[in-house]
């Protein structure tokens, strides 16, 4: 199929190079009507699913279905419920039984119509189910977009910690409406944006003066830059085997302890990553010569985007620590942390030490 997809100049396209099989992140408003007619650019019409959830469903699902089918596909939709708890092993199970259902086989597809929990849930399934069918990601929220429905990182949560059970699997495509950012609730809004504030300290410092205050912004833009940066990471490191792509990880390994001991779904997956941005700001401070005016500008910006920036009192370190332990970021027991020197570059660190852990783990407390 062809992978170079022509477009209209309003769509910003972002190539995310992989020397396997490269693909396309298209970025625009009004690209659902779209979807069936620029899939058929990466795959023939074939019997599909598309995988949404409770909240996702009545708002976008109609509109997805109408064009896979003018476009010349056979779907059937699959919803799911809403929120991290269907990120299991049981929702997987599940969700593959109804393929089977469904009769889906080896020329099938899945698409992923949601957040992250939709990505990251059907691009899991779409790697076991047959042993592995394509995938489409429509990414509905900021965080989708601008973030994890790209690269290829697949999963499921165990009751011991945050994406633990998983598989690299690449899109075929990503087709992100921005129109479907202005149905979301505020809070899920805000909490994408701690990913932004992410690429900018690793990547790009610029992205902090140009964050949104609210959702009635056109995103296009923003989103294609944070695409870019992960896109370029991905294509140098795509299984995180050299080191490179293990940068986006930056203040989510203290993030993810904090999402999994708070109980998922108590603490979004963005307001967890801005709690732990906020430890590795003061790791990076401590270890690697960050300057303090730096890390506080940072702290400013997770603030001023209604991110959290203490730790809820409920959750003990003593418990974090060990959900920290558990994490796939530690080597052989040893912790690979993610710093930054100066906003804009970042590294990863063998010499942060569990004591250094629990000094900013503490220090996040109200």
């Amino acid at each position: 199929m062809n992978s170079t997809i022509p477009a209209p100049p309003e769509i910003q396209k972002v190539r995310v190079a992989l020397a396997a099989r490269p693909y396309e992140v298209l970025i625009s408003k009004g690209l659902l009507p779209m979807v069936g007619e620029y899939s058929r650019y990466v795959i023939n019409p074939c019997h599909c699913a598309v995988i949404t959830d409770e909240n996702v469903a009545p708002l976008h699902s109609g509109v997805v279905m109408e064009s896979l089918k003018s476009a010349g596909f056979d779907p059937h939709l699959v919803v799911i419920p809403a929120g991290e708890q269907s990120k299991s092993m049981v929702s997987a199970t599940e969700l593959c039984d109804r393929l089977i259902e469904l009769g889906l086989d080896r020329g099938g597809a899945i698409f992923a119509l949601g957040g992250g929990v939709i990505g990251d849930l059907a691009g899991f399934v779409a790697s076991i189910f047959y042993r592995g069918i394509p995938v489409i990601q429509i990414p509905t929220t900021v965080i989708s977009q601008i973030d994890s429905s790209v690269g290829g990182k697949t999963g499921v949560n165990s009751h011991l910690g945050k994406n633990l059970i998983g598989s690299f699997h690449q899109p075929l495509l990503v087709i992100a409406d921005t129109a479907t950012l202005s149905s979301l609730p505020e809070r899920i809004f805000r909490e994408g944006l701690a990913e932004a504030i992410k690429h900018a300290v690793i990547a790009d410092a610029s992205l902090l003066s140009i964050l949104p205050t609210d959702s009635t912004k056109d995103l296009t833009l923003l989103i294609a830059r944070n695409v870019a940066i992960k896109a370029s990471i991905v294509a140098a490191d795509e299984f995180e085997t050299k080191g490179t792509r293990a940068l986006l990880n930056f203040g989510h390994t203290i993030g993810h302890a904090v999402e999994s001991v708070a109980g998922y779904g108590v603490l979004s997956h963005g307001e967890a990553v801005a709690i732990g941005m906020i430890a590795a700001l003061d790791l990076s401070v401590r270890l690697a010569g960050l300057p303090i005016a730096q890390a506080e500008q940072v702290l400013e910006t997770i603030m001023s985007c209604g991110l959290p920036h203490k730790l809820p009192s409920s959750l003990s370190t003593e418990l974090l620590l060990a959900a920290l332990q558990r994490d796939k970021k530690f080597d052989r027991g040893a912790v690979r942390f993610v710093l930054t020197s100066q906003l804009g570059s970042a590294q990863v660190s063998d010499k942060v030490t569990i004591q250094d852990l629990t000094q900013s783990i503490d220090r996040l407390r109200p």
